[in-house]
C-alpha cells in the first residue's frame, strides 16, 4: 500500500503562478481575519466566515482560509486564540455558529453551511462527511485504552467506513511497519511510550485515507528527546504531498515544512505568509511580540 495521496497539480510551487515568492502576491500589512492562500487557485480546502462562541466567549471571528492540495498550513498563536477550534471544526468535532467549509476532490465536492439554525441543524447531519474527508492527530493521543494497537488503527475503517477486514488489517500492518511499530501490533496503549502512542495516532489517521490530515500540537505532550521522531514522520508525509493543517509551537519544523503560516490571536488571523516572512520579518507588532516570547532563551 502506498501512503502517497492522489497526485495533484502544484501551481503554488510554480514561480510563474503567483506563488509565495512573488512580492506582488504578499499579504497586506494590516491585520485581517482572512487568509486566502497566496497564489493558490482551486484550493482543496476553503473556509469562509467561520465563527464559534462558547457561552459568552467568541473564540473564532469570521475566519477565512484556503489550503491547496498537497500543501502544509501551520497555525501558531497563544493559548485561546482559536487554533484548536479551527481544527475541531474541520474534523466535525465542533459545530461552528456560522461560516462555510468546502472540500473539493474525492467522489464529490463537500460544502457545509453553518449559517442560521436551520442550516446548522442540517450541517450537524453532514459532520460525518467531514470526518470522512479529514483525520485528526490529537495532542494527548486519544487511543482506546482497552484496545490493542492494531484494533485502534482498524476501528474506524472497519466500523465507520465499512471496509473489508482483510484489506484494512493488511494496510494497518504496513503502516505500523513504516513507523517502526509492527512488533507492537498486539500491545495496549499503557505498554507504549508517549512517542510510540503518538506514532500510533498518526497511523490511525492515515488508515482512514483522508484528504486532509489535521495535527493538534502533536509533540507538546512528548519528552524532548523523542519529539524529533514524530516531527520526522510528519515531514515525510508533507514531502509525499499530504495536505496538512498543523497547530504547533515547533518553529524549526514550521520553517522547514510549512508552505504558509497563520498567526492567530483573539479569534482572528493577525498575519499570514510564508514561513520565512513570518519568522524573520513579521509585519505585525503582535506577531513580533509573540515570537520574541516564544523564542526567548530560558535564563
Amino acid at each position: 500500500m502506498s501512503l502517497t495521496p492522489e497526485p495533484a497539480s502544484d501551481p503554488a510551487r510554480d514561480p510563474a503562478s503567483g506563488s509565495a515568492s512573488d512580492p506582488a502576491a504578499q499579504p497586506s500589512s494590516g491585520a485581517s481575519a482572512s487568509f486566502r492562500g497566496i497564489g493558490r487557485p482551486d484550493p482543496l480546502l476553503r473556509v469562509r466566515g467561520l465563527a464559534k462562541s462558547f457561552r459568552d466567549q467568541q473564540v473564532l471571528r469570521s475566519i477565512d482560509l484556503d489550503v491547496a492540495r498537497g500543501k502544509v498550513l501551520v497555525l501558531i498563536g497563544p493559548s485561546g486564540s482559536g487554533k484548536t477550534t479551527i481544527l475541531r471544526s474541520l474534523d466535525g468535532l465542533e459545530t461552528p455558529d456560522a461560516g462555510t467549509i468546502e472540500i473539493t476532490g474525492g467522489d464529490a465536492p463537500l460544502s457545509i453551511d453553518f449559517g442560521e439554525k436551520r442550516k446548522r441543524r442540517y450541517a450537524e447531519r453532514q459532520r460525518d462527511e467531514l470526518r470522512d474527508r479529514s483525520a485528526m492527530v490529537f495532542q494527548h493521543y486519544n487511543l482506546f485504552p482497552h484496545k490493542t494497537v492494531l484494533q485502534n488503527v482498524t476501528e474506524a475503517p472497519l466500523r465507520v467506513q465499512k471496509r473489508p477486514r482483510a484489506e484494512v488489517e493488511a494496510e494497518a500492518l504496513k503502516l505500523l511497519e513504516r513507523v517502526g511499530l509492527s512488533e507492537k501490533r498486539d500491545s495496549y496503549p499503557f505498554e507504549l511510550s508517549g512517542g510510540q502512542q503518538q506514532r500510533v495516532g498518526i497511523v490511525r489517521a492515515l488508515a482512514l485515507k483522508p484528504q486532509i490530515l489535521l495535527f493538534d500540537e502533536p509533540t507538546s505532550a512528548l519528552d524532548p528527546e523523542i519529539v524529533g521522531d514524530v516531527l520526522g514522520i510528519m515531514a515525510e508525509l508533507a514531502a509525499e504531498g499530504w495536505t496538512m493543517v498543523v497547530v504547533t509551537h515547533e518553529i524549526a519544523f514550521a520553517r522547514e515544512v510549512a508552505d504558509e503560516v497563520l498567526f492567530l490571536d483573539g479569534g482572528v488571523i493577525v498575519e499570514s505568509g510564508p514561513p520565512e516572512q513570518i519568522f524573520t520579518a513579521p509585519r505585525q507588532a503582535r506577531t513580533r511580540t509573540f515570537l520574541e516570547r516564544l523564542l526567548r532563551p530560558l535564563s
